[in-house]
């Protein structure tokens, strides 16, 4: 596997990583066009994992089939770790997404299953907190507040808990499942602990679901991907985040490629090597997604940041060391 950092990714280190800087380019060279063996390709791609990347594994393989409709695509929903654990790391698909890096734990299942996962790092996200539109106490909040909020060692039963000047209402808790990369990344750094988290909340996979459940009860709180607050700016409200003192920051593009926004995170796929190396279709496919995913339609039609020239550089050359 190329040497990469299999650990927690922080939230100022991947930026300096994928060499980002400045403000957002969105006027690049949009090509639907995949490059390699033109209409003779054909096989089938199944495509694990994380919601928060499907989106972008979605419009990739909408792109990708266009020009090669003898390519079938399977995708689904699973949450990063119930993807790796229950079809990626069994060998029943051959990419999965991950809005967090592997594990340790699961690149040795990996390999002890007989392959090495081989990593893409696609794009950037500004994971948001949300409330109902009729929220009018509050339009940020502090990372402690939300911790407080979600922790299970605090746990407190209304906003008046938090704060003696908002409501004297229960909460209405909405956020991602257990098996999700979203809740793994929130509850380490929201809360300090990966996994840890109150009881009384209501999780699932489909993150349009937190913004119906924050919509629908003027009490709730929820947080999911940028991309799906952006398709639902109407229908619930994103605060802006602080932390130890500082400005608070809205969630934003720009805000997600500088790190200047408290939960800026990466976004991963994994490729299974085997299945590279086997399947034609399959490094042909990789080969579009990562040069596909610097185009502007990444920020303008999905909500995410693009690669960086440096970032499809990286995966590139990840994909050659599998393939030749």
């Amino acid at each position: 596997m190329p040497e990469t950092d299999t650990g927690r990714v922080s939230r100022r280190s991947f930026v300096a990583s994928a060499g980002v800087a400045g403000a957002i380019a969105l006027a690049g060279c949009t090509s639907d066009q995949a490059p390699g063996n033109g209409d003779s390709l054909s096989g089938d791609i199944r495509i694990s994992g994380s919601s928060t990347v499907y989106p972008i594994a979605q419009e990739m393989s909408r792109r990708f089939a266009r020009d090669h409709p003898d390519v079938n695509f399977d995708l689904t929903r699973d949450g990063s770790s119930g993807g790796f654990k229950n079809v990626f790391i069994p060998g029943d698909s051959d990419i999965n997404n991950a809005s967090r890096p592997i594990a340790e734990e699961e690149i040795q299942a990996c390999e002890d299953n007989g392959f090495t996962p081989v990593e893409f790092f696609i794009a950037q996200d500004a994971l948001t907190v949300v409330v109902n539109n009729e929220n009018d106490w509050m339009d940020s909040i502090t990372l402690a507040e939300l911790k407080e909020i979600w922790s299970p060692e605090t746990s407190p039963e209304s906003w008046s808990d938090v704060n003696e000047e908002w409501p004297d209402e229960p909460f209405d808790l909405y956020g991602p499942a257990t098996t999700s990369g979203t809740f793994d990344y929130f509850t380490e750094t929201v809360i300090g602990e990966e996994g840890k988290i109150r009881s009384d909340f209501e999780g699932t996979e489909e993150d349009d679901l937190i913004a119906q459940g924050v919509e629908g009860n003027r009490y709730a709180m929820g947080y999911l991907p940028f991309a799906y607050y952006t398709n639902n700016p109407d229908t619930v409200k994103a605060l802006a985040l602080s932390e130890e003192g500082s400005d608070p920051v809205a969630p934003s593009l720009e805000g997600a490629q500088s790190g200047n926004y408290p939960l800026a995170r990466p976004l991963f796929f994994y490729a299974n090597s085997e299945k590279l190396q086997a399947k034609p279709h399959l490094q042909e496919f990789i080969r579009f997604y990562v040069e596909s995913a610097a185009e502007d339609f990444v920020a303008s039609e999905i909500g995410y940041v693009p690669s960086s020239q440096e970032m499809v550089d990286e995966n590139l050359t990840a994909l050659e060391e599998y393939t030749g």
